[in-house]
């Protein structure tokens, strides 16, 4: 039953195309949680072990996932990514970075076009807005860590995770200051953004 079950997992999470908990996947296919833990833990060894494999089980924050090898994911055609417009690349980086980051702090730093930034990333389900005081908190999601491949889902993490990534891809300057925002922090001086909390 157990390569029968990982079947089925292997089939449900690439059939729904988003993660599943381990209890959502014990209700939908009708099993023990136990099994399902087991045979979700034999399905990731299993497909490690796949010659020529172009995906893997990977577990963020309690729920499972398969997602394409990040070795295979760079040569996929642009029609099998998920795509996130260009336009919205600095926004989302910007909103990762300094989360939990004010509306008003980013429509500082980008401008007028930062509202319609923030609702397509919203639509995208990549950030989550939650009204504070005259403007909005604003936060990455669970879908954000699965579209950028960052093993955490807390914001907070999620914060710190993606900082280490920029420090090492030579994006800061040392001083946790992204370097293509330094232009933008002299033009903004005045702007309220904590980035060492």
């Amino acid at each position: 039953m157990t390569s029968e079950l990982q079947t089925l997992i292997e089939a449900t999470l690439f059939g729904v195309g988003k993660s599943m908990s381990v209890e959502q996947l014990s209700h939908g296919l009708k099993q023990e949680i136990p099994l399902v833990s087991e045979a979700l833990l034999g399905l990731q060894s299993s497909l490690k072990r796949r010659r020529g494999g172009a995906l893997q089980l990977v577990e963020i924050s309690g729920k499972w996932a398969l997602e394409v090898k990040p070795s295979i994911a760079d040569k996929l055609p642009k029609a099998a990514k998920t795509e996130i417009p260009t336009r919205l690349l600095k926004a989302a980086a910007l909103i990762a970075y300094h989360q939990p980051m004010e509306q008003s702090s980013l429509v500082k730093l980008l401008g007028e076009k930062a509202y319609g930034y923030v609702k397509e990333l919203s639509d995208a389900g990549l950030i989550d807005r939650r009204r504070s005081g005259n403007t909005r908190r604003l936060t990455t999601t669970r879908r954000f860590s699965e579209v950028f491949g960052c093993p955490h889902t807390n914001h907070k993490k999620v914060r710190q995770w993606f900082r280490e990534r920029s420090e090492q891809l030579g994006m800061t300057d040392g001083t946790s200051t992204p370097i293509a925002l330094e232009e933008d922090l002299e033009l903004e001086s005045n702007i309220d953004i904590n980035i060492n909390e």
